[in-house]
């Protein structure tokens, strides 16, 4: 016989956006299956002055990622990087993040491991490995002849390298028969990159749509890695369903994704972990750490524009180019952006689960949807350090023990 637990005497932030109202919650196995005044149930949990919010959300992160330090990782054995990604999925579950979408590098491996319950973490929607241009963003290659791609290819994670349309359509299909859940592109070049410029398109607008088609004829969607105008104008309009950074939104750019419906994943922490990386001593090529300083400011200030228009924003935190396990410093740098703070968590809720096309399983706190619940003490508007105040995680009606949780992978 299934046990009834009931949430008590706290608020509830319900993830539409709506302020927080007293209520408790119920959960009975995976679900919650009431939510009201006075509620009983089997067990009784006080939340009494805290509030109940739904699970967070990160809709941008490298779980097979420990950092940018270039000669780090070419010292680690093949196998390493996912006996690390086991470490940070565990981290990332630790700050309330119980749905995570991975824009490239980890597999369907890590995805079935984390179903299965060999290794602990967030729900993991996989893009397998981002799709780029010769030459561009994900194209590892370097001045010297080496090849040092952000994903290395192996039977589960192939090459993302394609050059017109008839390669794009192959290399979509490869991740698809991978086991992606959505496809990643670069749309523009980048900041890790160092030999291209974030403002200057790559894949053409053609090469998009077919991306963009092949996903949709298996129920797929496509996020765009776009940082400059001319690139976020030819993902928009070929359908992708969310840009990923938006570091140069220009008015037409803000214009076309509020009339397109297209999502922003801003991940405003990434440049800044660049920088702070760099002066920590990692090892990051000089052009890649000016372009971090340069995006820096333009890039908040084009959030908050985003924003202030309608555009439709779910958090993303590009975790992975910096620490696993500090997703939620995103939230104040949104809220820095001047979203109100009703908005910024939204973002992380609601907003992102109807992103990741799982408005129906979670992200809200209403019968019916898994139990992925965040308790927070003090107030929930309040980001700075809200992520000291976590008071209790709920992953499918299972109440999680962050203080076992490990800690980020610290790289000397």
């Amino acid at each position: 016989m299934s046990e009834r637990i009931v949430l008590h005497g706290g608020r509830v932030f319900d993830g539409t956006g709506s302020a927080p109202q007293r209520a408790d919650v119920v959960i009975e196995d995976s679900r919650i299956v009431d939510v009201g005044i006075g509620l009983d149930g089997d067990t009784g949990v006080d939340v009494g002055g805290r509030t109940i919010l739904p699970g967070f959300f990160d809709c941008h992160v490298h779980v097979a990622s420990s950092g940018v330090d270039v000669m780090t990782r070419l010292n680690q054995p093949f196998s390493y990087e996912f006996f690390a990604a086991a470490k940070h999925l565990k981290a990332t579950l630790a700050t309330g993040v119980t749905t995570v979408r991975d824009a490239g590098g980890a597999d369907a491996g890590l995805r079935q491991a984390v179903v299965d319950g060999l290794i602990e973490g967030p729900r993991l929607l996989v893009s397998i490995n981002i799709i780029g241009q010769t030459g561009g963003h994900s194209d590892g290659w370097l001045p010297s002849g080496h090849d040092i791609p952000m994903s290395r290819p192996h039977p589960g994670r192939p090459s993302g390298l394609a050059d017109g349309a008839d390669e794009i359509r192959r290399v979509v299909r490869q991740m698809i028969r991978a086991g992606a859940d959505a496809i990643k592109v670069c749309a523009t070049g980048g900041v890790l990159s160092p030999g291209d410029d974030p403002r200057h398109p790559q894949l053409s607008r053609g090469e998009l749509e077919v991306a963009v088609s092949e996903a949709a004829a298996t129920g797929r969607t496509v996020l765009a890695h776009a940082q400059g105008p001319a690139g976020i104008k030819n993902a928009v309009m070929a359908g992708v369903r969310s840009i990923e950074h938006g570091i140069y939104l220009d008015d037409e750019c803000i214009e076309m994704m509020v009339g397109s419906g297209t999502w922003l994943v801003p991940t405003l922490v990434a440049p800044l972990a660049v920088v702070e990386a760099a002066e920590a001593g990692a090892r990051i090529a000089d052009s890649v750490v000016v372009k971090a300083r340069e995006v820096a400011e333009v890039h908040a200030h084009s959030i908050g524009r985003a924003a202030a228009a309608g555009v439709r924003i779910a958090m993303g935190t590009d975790s992975g180019v910096g620490p696993h396990g500090v997703n939620l410093r995103e939230l104040d740098l949104m809220a820095k952006c001047g979203m109100s703070p009703a908005a910024v968590l939204h973002s992380a809720t609601g907003s992102a689960a109807d992103l990741c096309g799982l408005g129906d399983v979670t992200g809200r706190v209403r019968p019916g949807l898994m139990a992925d619940l965040v308790v927070v003490d003090g107030d929930p508007y309040e980001f700075g350090d809200i992520s000291s105040r976590l008071h209790m995680i709920w992953q499918s009606g299972r109440r999680i023990d962050s203080t076992t949780m490990t800690k980020e992978i610290v790289h000397a």
